[in-house]
């Protein structure tokens, strides 16, 4: 599949919370968006994660050479990376399956994708209509909005110290969309069809899904995205 950015591509760069985490926006990303949708439709999406909320499959390599051929200076310069090689370990179409009430603990709350800070996530949304964005978070107790080695200890202690009392999710509770007992959110990007995000994968953050999210199925479209982890390769002393 040939794919390539739009004529009409925006960029824009945004720091948020207390840590000021940087965000790379990118709007109207690749001219080709319509074939990348109707490409999803021939592959066999499968649960492959324990965390994540539903179904995925593989992109096509010219998704990522795309992403590194139009954002890979910019990724470097912006994220402050101290390497020019950049590598996708993860990138596959995503779409959320499972209903509120199914939920498991942790994917009631904000998670971090990694503890290195120059490991990148970035999220593609390739649905239309009000199925939410992206939603970064600010522990209430540690303070923690990102979650690196030196945090990561008490971060998951505090959590414990929670585990049965009466700030923990509870059953009935589906998916994180604000604040909560134990988190506040500092930030939130819209899900803007053909929008792709990019930000730092130790900070705590969740999909923002509305409380009134139904499966896709006849008449409901998919909240269809690409997730992507981007790795920079430390250079060898």
């Amino acid at each position: 599949m040939e794919l390539s950015a739009s004529t009409n591509i925006r960029m824009s760069k945004h720091y948020f919370g207390n840590e000021q985490a940087p965000i790379l926006v990118v709007d109207n990303f690749i001219e080709q968006i319509d074939e990348l949708i109707e490409y999803s439709k021939t592959l066999k999406f499968e649960q492959n994660s324990p965390y994540y909320p539903g179904v995925r499959a593989p992109t096509p390599k010219s998704y990522q050479n795309l992403i590194l051929n139009t954002l890979k200076d910019t990724l470097i310069e912006f994220f402050e990376l101290p390497s020019s090689e950049l590598t996708f370990p993860v990138s596959h179409y995503s779409i959320v399956t499972t209903p509120p009430e199914k939920l498991n603990l942790l994917q009631k709350i904000p998670h971090f994708d990694s503890l290195d800070k120059n490991g990148l996530a970035a999220v593609h949304y390739l649905f239309q209509g009000e199925l939410g964005g992206t939603s970064f978070y600010r522990h209430k107790k540690t303070g923690y909005e990102m979650i690196d080695q030196s945090r990561q200890i008490e971060y998951l202690r505090s959590l414990e110290s929670e585990n049965g009392g009466p700030n923990i999710p509870k059953k009935t509770d589906g998916y994180i969309n604000g604040n909560t007992a134990l988190y506040e959110r500092i930030s939130e990007q819209a899900g803007v069809f053909n929008r792709i995000i990019f930000y730092r994968r130790n900070s705590l953050h969740s999909g923002s899904i509305p409380a009134t999210f139904v499966s896709s199925g006849a008449k409901n479209p998919p909240r269809l995205t690409i997730s992507n982890f981007i790795d920079c390769q430390t250079p060898n002393k």
